[in-house]
């Protein structure tokens, strides 16, 4: 994902004045260093990288999964220190707008009698979590509309998928199923620049949400 930013950053505007590639890497970024750091590193080191960025005056597209255990401290870290988030396990704009389609159908079939839904997601073999931040982010928006019915989540991991999503509705005589498909990975890439255009001078802890208004 980093070297696909590096060499698509040109492209939106940006220039790209430092790479980070190893633990402890971040502590060398001075203040004013950079305008937005864009990171899609590792859980582990997500809260330290905030951190770091955050004391350092640089706003921060997050594209990292798994480290949301550690969001409140991180949101309230970001309100003092006066810099700008934006988080999203997912940085595909087709993404933002599949997860309201499955918002809107949530709502419609929540009361449906007999009724059950899914969620499947299929990635690369590298992937390193299972299930995925985006089917987690797809399950929890289900739920905030209102859908308290049973989800069963599975997972696939083979080859190079880029990643693909579906969540199904189903019900005594039909079948609902969205589905979102990635052809190529470039396309995190390409929203987490845009990400990082949206967020510039900005304020706050932001979803993609915001920046899709």
């Amino acid at each position: 994902m980093g070297r696909l930013v590096e060499s698509l950053a040109a492209s939106y505007g940006g220039e790209v004045v430092g790479v980070v590639t190893s633990a402890g890497g971040i502590d060398r970024i001075s203040r004013g260093a950079a305008d937005v750091a864009i990171d899609f590193s590792t859980a582990a080191a997500v809260p330290a990288n905030i951190k770091h960025l955050a004391a350092s005056g640089i706003n921060v597209v997050e594209g990292t999964t798994g480290w949301h255990a550690h969001e409140a401290e991180l949101r309230e870290l970001v309100a003092r220190s006066g810099i700008a988030v934006l988080a999203s396990a997912n940085f595909s704009i087709g993404m933002g707008i599949f997860l309201e389609l499955v918002e809107l159908a949530s709502s419609k079939w929540k009361s449906a009698t007999g009724s059950g839904a899914w969620i499947h997601e299929a990635h690369h073999s590298a992937k390193k979590d299972a299930p995925s931040g985006t089917a987690l982010m797809l399950k929890a928006a289900m739920a905030g509309a209102g859908y308290d019915a049973p989800v069963d989540i599975s997972s696939s991991r083979a080859g190079s998928i880029p990643g693909t999503h579906t969540v199904g509705f189903d019900s005594v005589s039909e079948t609902v199923a969205l589905t979102h498909t990635v052809r190529d990975r470039a396309v995190f890439a390409r929203g987490a620049l845009e990400a990082a255009k949206w967020i510039h001078g900005r304020r706050g802890w932001f979803s993609l949400r915001d920046m899709l208004g």
